[in-house]
């Protein structure tokens, strides 16, 4: 079959403007379409000033488009104006549907290309002094989202609260008080946490606790989504770094 026009799945990484890569900026400036989403920045678009801008985001109970229509939109925009390019935050193959807008393309002989970005569950915890792999603390990590297409908390979580691995989980908030509970079960009360929302922006807050604590302190500093959750050791390398700072009387980021 003849191919029409193109998709370009682009990541436009965890939120810091300047995070997003040089290829995916010459993406943008290639394209005559722009689908976007809610976490993405409007800033980015400037990037594609001569292109069709769509805002096509979601968010938990609020839908611009439903998944079906973002694929028919793609499908249309390709075959009628040329290059589209589908906009997400973070990295569109981690929990961000990118391969099935992908597959959907393809399938009507549509050229396909990915953009990867730089993933907000490896970034925002480090934007945070926080590794997720650190000798002597983690040797792996888990990233796995809180909740599941069914809205359930997923199974995974329950095998990596087994592990030593540091955990990352992406659209948990909303399941923090059954995480917690899975985590306490394993006597793991003492295991610190750290929840990031915002991460990378200028809005960016953060909370720090243990597994028997972090509840309160994500009622106390009202701590909501978009937010990442990490659990494990590695999070007390963020108090080491901004100790060491005040010793040396430099300045870290609290």
């Amino acid at each position: 079959m003849h191919k029409k026009g193109k998709l370009t799945v682009v990541g436009a990484g965890p939120g810091d403007l300047e995070l997003i890569t040089v290829k995916a900026i010459k993406a943008l400036q290639d394209a005559d379409v722009v689908l976007y989403d809610a976490l993405v920045d409007k800033s980015l678009l400037e990037y594609a000033d001569k292109a069709e801008h769509i805002f096509v985001g979601k968010r938990k109970g609020c839908y611009a488009f439903h998944q079906d229509q973002i694929n028919e939109l793609i499908v249309q925009r390709v075959q009628s104006r040329g290059h589209v390019v589908r906009l997400k935050g973070g990295d569109p193959f981690v929990f961000g549907r990118g391969a099935e807008e992908m597959a959907y393309a393809a399938g009507y002989g549509l050229e396909v290309a990915i953009v990867p970005g730089i993933s907000s569950c490896i970034s925002v915890p480090a934007s945070q002094n926080i590794p997720v792999t650190k000798r002597g603390a983690a040797e792996s990590f888990w990233v796995i989202t809180g909740t599941t297409k069914e809205h359930k908390l997923s199974s995974d979580i329950h095998l990596a609260a087994k592990s030593n691995a540091t955990v990352v989980i992406l659209m948990g908030m909303s399941k923090l008080s059954a995480i917690v509970e899975l985590f306490a079960k394993e006597n793991k009360t003492d295991t610190p946490v750290a929840i990031i929302q915002n991460g990378t922006k200028e809005e960016e807050r953060i909370g720090v606790g243990t597994i028997n604590t972090i509840k309160s302190i994500v009622e106390k500093q009202k701590l909501s989504n978009p937010a990442i959750i990490i659990i494990g050791e590695v999070v007390k390398h963020r108090r080491q770094i901004i100790q060491i700072g005040r010793q040396y009387e430099y300045q870290i980021t609290e």
